[in-house]
C-alpha cells in the first residue's frame, strides 16, 4: 500500500486528514469525474487531490495542479512520482487569478480552502469557470471561520480569539458564507449547496486545524487579549481536555455549478 505523507505525521495529524478524507472523496463525485477526462485542481497544495484525481482519470485523461507555492509543487510533482501517476499529471506555479490555459480545457475544475486565502476570489472563480468546459462542473470547498466554536466557560475570550482569525487572520474569512452568491453571480446553473460539519473531541487536532498557537500569539500583539486571559483559556482548555470533554466545531461549505 502507498505511503502518503499524513500517515508520516503524529497520529493527531493522521485524524485531522481523516476528518477532510470523506470530504474529498464526495467532492470528487459531484465533480462527475470520469475515465480519460481532464481535470484542475486550483490550489493543489502538496498533491493529495491531484494523485486522487489521476488514478480516476486514468493514463488516458490528465490532471493538472496548479498553486503559488513553489514548495507545494515540487511536494507535489514528488507525490505523484511515487504514485506513480505523474506521466499524466502536471504541477505549475500559477496565480490562480490568471490561468494559463485555453478556454473550455477541462472537464471538471476544483479547489479547496483556497478561497479563504484569496482578497478577490471572485477573479480566480471567473478563471476556473473560463477554462471548464461547457457542461463541466466546477467546484469549492471552504470554511466560514465565523461559525469555529469550543466548548469553553471563556466564551468572551473564544469569541475575541475567532472574530480575530476570521477578520484579521485571513484574507477572506468569512467566504463560506459567500460561496452561493459567487457562484450565481458567475451563472454557474444546476448550483448544489452542502454545509458540512466538522467537529472534533481532540484537544490537539483542534489546536493544529484553527492554528492556535499562531492566532492567540498575534491577538497578545493586538491587544485583543492579555496574557492574564491567555493564561486562563488554556487552563480551562486543558482541564476540558483532561476531562475528556473537549469539543471544537466548524463549517465547511461545499458548493458546485455547472457551465452553461
Amino acid at each position: 500500500m502507498l505511503q502518503t505523507a499524513t500517515q508520516a505525521y503524529p497520529k493527531y495529524l493522521q485524524i485531522a486528514a481523516a476528518l477532510n478524507n470523506k470530504i474529498k472523496q464526495q467532492s470528487y463525485s459531484l465533480m462527475h469525474v470520469q475515465p480519460g477526462q481532464k481535470v484542475l485542481d486550483v490550489g493543489c497544495g502538496p498533491g493529495i487531490d491531484t494523485v486522487a484525481l489521476a488514478h480516476m482519470v486514468g493514463p488516458q485523461g490528465g490532471v493538472v495542479g496548479v498553486d503559488f507555492d513553489k514548495s507545494m509543487i515540487d511536494e507535489a510533482d514528488r507525490y505523484a512520482e511515487q504514485a506513480g501517476v505523474n506521466a499524466w499529471v502536471l504541477h505549475k506555479q500559477v496565480n490562480g487569478d490568471e490561468l494559463p490555459f485555453e478556454s473550455d480545457t477541462f472537464d471538471s475544475c476544483r479547489s479547496e480552502r483556497m478561497f479563504q486565502h484569496l482578497e478577490k476570489p471572485d477573479q480566480t472563480l471567473t478563471e476556473m469557470a473560463r477554462v471548464t468546459k461547457t457542461g463541466g462542473w466546477v467546484l469549492d470547498i471552504d470554511p466560514d471561520w465565523g461559525t469555529l466554536s469550543i466548548d469553553t466557560s471563556e466564551v468572551d475570550i473564544e469569541r475575541r480569539l475567532v472574530r480575530f482569525k476570521t477578520e484579521h487572520s485571513l484574507k477572506n474569512g468569512y467566504i463560506g458564507r459567500q460561496l452561493y452568491r459567487l457562484f450565481k453571480q458567475q451563472k454557474f446553473v444546476e448550483i448544489q449547496v452542502e454545509t458540512l460539519p466538522l467537529y472534533t473531541t481532540n484537544y490537539a487536532v483542534a489546536r493544529f486545524i484553527g492554528h492556535l498557537d499562531k492566532i492567540e500569539q498575534d491577538a497578545i500583539t493586538a491587544d485583543v487579549i492579555t496574557n492574564h486571559e491567555l493564561q486562563r483559556w488554556h487552563k480551562n482548555l486543558n482541564e476540558a481536555d483532561k476531562k475528556g470533554v473537549f469539543f471544537a466545531s466548524l463549517n465547511l461549505v461545499m458548493i458546485v455549478g455547472r457551465q452553461p
